[in-house]
Parts: C-alpha cells; sequence; structure tokens
C-alpha cells in the first residue's frame, strides 16, 4: 500500500485527485490538502510515501516543496505549466502531470511510483471502475471563459483546433478552452481518441465512415493530414472483421 497525499490550492484539483486515488487498489489516501506548508509537516514527520504535488502556490511553491522536503517522500508533480518540467525531474520527480489530467495517464504515472516505491512487487491491477475499457465513462475538466467545465470522454466526437485555443464538439454543445492540441492529446486515453490531422482529434468510436482520407462523423467532415494518414489507417485496419 502507498501511502499518498494530495497538495493544490485549487479544490477541485483535489477532488479530482481525490477520486482517481480512492479507485487505485494499491493507494492510501493520508490527506489532501490546499496548505502546503500543513503537507510539508505531513511528509516531514514521515509516514507518507507519495505527494501529488501543484507547482504554482502562493505559500509555497512546487519546486520550493520539493527543495525542502528533501527527498522524504515521492513526488508526482500535477500542473498546468510545462515549463516547470525539466526543473522537476532535475530534483528527481517520479512524473509530470499537465493538467487536464486523464485517468488513464494518472494511473500510467502511479504505476510508475509502484516500481519505484516497491520494485520486488508485481504490479496490481486498477480496481474494476479503472479498467482500460471504462475509460469512456470518466471525464475531464477543462477552463472555458466563465467557469471550469466537466466534460465526459464517451460525449466527445471530435476536437478541433484553431490558432489560440481549441473547440470539442459534443452532440449538445461546443465547448471552447484556450488550451495546446498537445496537451489536450496527451490528456485523452489513445485507445479512444486519435489525433488525426494538425487541427483534429477524433473519437474513433464516434466514426460513422471514411471515404478516401476523409473522416464522418455525424454531418462533419474531418481531413486526414499525411503525417497521422498511416498510423491511422492501421488503426482502422486492426478494427476491420
Amino acid at each position: 500500500m502507498i501511502r499518498c497525499l494530495v497538495v493544490d490550492d485549487e479544490p477541485l484539483a483535489l477532488h479530482i485527485l481525490e477520486d482517481y486515488i480512492s479507485k487505485i487498489p494499491f493507494l492510501q489516501l493520508v490527506k489532501a490538502t490546499t496548505n502546503p506548508i500543513e503537507a510539508l509537516t505531513l511528509v516531514q514527520d514521515g509516514g507518507i510515501d507519495l505527494v501529488f504535488l501543484d507547482v504554482q502556490m502562493p505559500e509555497l511553491t512546487g519546486i520550493q516543496f520539493l527543495k525542502i522536503s528533501n527527498g522524504k517522500a515521492k513526488v508526482i508533480l500535477c500542473t498546468a505549466y510545462p515549463q516547470y518540467a525539466l526543473e522537476g525531474y532535475e530534483l528527481d520527480v517520479i512524473d509530470y502531470l499537465l493538467k487536464p489530467i486523464a485517468f488513464d495517464r494518472f494511473f500510467k504515472s502511479v504505476q510508475k511510483a509502484q516500481t519505484v516505491l516497491a520494485p520486488a512487487a508485481k504490479p496490481v491491477a486498477p480496481a474494476e471502475p479503472a479498467k482500460q475499457d471504462d475509460f469512456m465513462s470518466d471525464f475531464i475538466f477543462v477552463k472555458t471563459e466563465h467557469k471550469i467545465q466537466k466534460v465526459y470522454l464517451h460525449d466527445i466526437l471530435f476536437i478541433e483546433g484553431l490558432k489560440d485555443y481549441i473547440s470539442i464538439f459534443t452532440p449538445a454543445e461546443r465547448i471552447i478552452t484556450l488550451q495546446g492540441m498537445k496537451k489536450m492529446e496527451d490528456a485523452l486515453p489513445e485507445k479512444h481518441f486519435m489525433r488525426v490531422h494538425k487541427s483534429y482529434i477524433v473519437s474513433i468510436n464516434k466514426i460513422d465512415s471514411i471515404e478516401r482520407s476523409r473522416i464522418f462523423i455525424g454531418d462533419k467532415i474531418i481531413p486526414v493530414g499525411d503525417t497521422y494518414r498511416e498510423d491511422f489507417f492501421k488503426i482502422v485496419d486492426g478494427k476491420n472483421i
């Protein structure tokens, strides 16, 4: 059992990670807190194996936390700021998760932590809700103009990248968020979503038909880019009966 601590100044981020941790049988949540000073005290007192740590916090940044804690617990950084990745790895973090964090990416990270903390132990399979086939019942949170919105993965038809933002299309609405395509691609489970063009990510199970290098999802026609064509048709061929 890996004893975990979650530190993030955003209550919503705490809630998401608490939910994810509850799905993993070999993780035990000791505390989830918005107070990095309290968290640092818990780490220094011992009894914490793994910290899910935000970077941008007002009282104490994640990088400062890492330096002060001096390796008393292993750390997975969880942040929306990729520029801290290099410094984090130099301070020997296990992994670096970019928000919004999809469950499958989270699980890969804790499997890595399990290998580091208990190298002789056989990796434990996730609890039933965490099975790969159940990922489409999971969700992500995205920042829109006025709020942070929950988006269920099974609702996503496709995602279109524009100059400074992306649009997430569902049967009910179009959700616009200031976020890069690469960050969104990394947050989605690759079994269900695929980048098919520099400007498009599609939900594979929402594809109605394919004609030459065009994907039809409802009344939307999505081009398959030259860079992505070979990998896309390998996936398609693999699903042919």
